[in-house]
Parts: structure tokens; C-alpha cells; sequence
């Protein structure tokens, strides 16, 4: 959520790890990392915040639904998940079709096509443990009226959408959780820790995916 991103072009790329990528060019930003889209999801989302959360079900919050990845392979773990995604400028039909995480993951149930062809501002239940809710605003423009468990926060990085990482949104992210919830972010920028702490969270920085040294994970306490 920057400026209208309808405007900007967006091309496919293959990641290290052979997942696909979408690049955005006039932003000169990739919606993930190039040294394995599928690798940075699993180890930022997955293995260092989904799966520390307790909570049955688990109520998650994604800032930047992007290409769906992270609520897919959120959906094919054996937990049960209330998911709600939050996108302004939702990926278009012809470069999602050419992305590969199906195939890659194994996905025998169809989940990446189901959460791309469920209808926006409608709850859906995509399969028995995972119903998902999809959002289209501005992620300024969320109100809080529940709490959740975890936030997924994956917007694009502070070079580029700067106002989207600053402490007024992060007060936002902390209210928007239960007690013990988690925020959890590929970023691991100095003044990003520091503005998580200074809203409150407790912030543990942690190995990064392949490629990045470190990423942040915070706690609500």
C-alpha cells in the first residue's frame, strides 16, 4: 500500500529455491526474497510464528496477502486457523496463474487456486481447519474490532513503503493482539526493533531466512 500500485508493472522471476516471485520494477521491490520465496515464508511465518502460537484455534493477521503464499502453507499445517488477509492491490489473475508454489508444496488440495478464487469481504471456509477472510484496504485503514493470536507483517520494506513502518502502526499491530500474541516480520531494520519496543513489544531478533541475517519476532506482554 503505497501510492495506486494498479499503476506498476509486475513480472514473474524464479527464486534460488526454484519458487516463483513477483517483481515490482518501479519500486524495485520483490514481494519476496529472491533466495527462495517458498524458504523465507516456511522460516519467517511458519517455523518462527505459527509455530509458537498455543492458541486452538489460532487467530492470524496478515498485513500484505501479496501472492497468498504465507496463508497457503499457514492452511496445509495440521493447525486450526482463523485467517484474516489484509491486501490493497491484489496480485491479477494472469501472474498468479503463472506462479509455481502448487507444485512445489505439493498441494493436493488445491488450496493456492481455492484462497485466489474465494471472494473478497467474505468468510470462507477453504478447508476444515482453515477459513479464511479476505480484506481489501488500505492496511492504515484497518480498525481493530478482535484481537488475534499472531501477525503476519509482510508488507513491502521501509525503502519502499516507509509509512508502513512506523511506531503509529505498530501501536495499531499491538492492540490488535491478545496477551502473549506474536508479531512476526522478515525486516530486522535497526529503527524497526526499536519502534516495536517502544510500543511495547518484548523483540527477540532471530537467524533470517537463506540470504538475510536476521528477522525480527515480537511478543505482546
Amino acid at each position: 500500500m503505497k501510492q495506486d500500485q494498479k499503476k506498476y508493472s509486475r513480472e514473474i522471476v524464479t527464486t534460488k529455491d526454484g519458487s516463483k516471485s513477483v517483481f515490482v520494477a518501479e519500486l524495485d521491490e520483490h514481494y519476496h526474497s529472491v533466495h527462495g520465496a517458498i524458504l523465507e515464508a516456511r522460516h519467517v511465518f511458519i517455523e518462527n510464528g505459527l509455530n509458537f502460537c498455543t492458541a486452538d484455534p489460532i487467530r492470524v493477521l496478515e498485513m500484505g496477502l501479496g501472492t497468498g503464499l504465507n496463508a497457503m502453507l499457514s492452511c496445509m499445517t495440521d493447525k486450526n486457523i482463523k485467517y484474516h488477509g489484509i491486501e490493497a492491490f491484489p496480485v491479477q489473475n494472469e501472474i498468479l496463474a503463472e506462479l509455481n508454489y502448487s507444485e512445489e508444496t505439493e498441494d493436493k488440495e488445491n488450496v493456492f487456486r481455492k484462497i485466489h478464487e474465494c471472494p473478497w469481504q467474505k468468510l470462507v471456509q477453504i478447508t476444515p481447519n482453515f477459513e479464511l477472510y479476505k480484506d481489501r484496504m488500505l492496511i492504515q485503514d484497518l480498525n481493530v474490532s478482535e484481537t488475534y493470536d499472531i501477525i503476519y507483517f509482510d508488507a513491502f520494506g521501509p525503502r519502499a513503503q516507509g509509512e508502513l513502518w512506523d511506531a503509529i502502526l505498530f501501536e495499531k499491530m499491538y492492540a490488535a493482539l491478545d496477551l502473549n500474541g506474536i508479531f512476526v516480520t522478515y525486516c530486522a531494520k535497526g529503527q524497526v526493533r526499536r519502534d516495536l519496543e517502544h510500543v511495547g513489544f518484548q523483540v527477540e531478533r532471530l537467524p533470517g531466512p537463506p540470504g538475510k541475517r536476521e528477522m525480527l519476532r515480537g511478543k505482546k506482554i
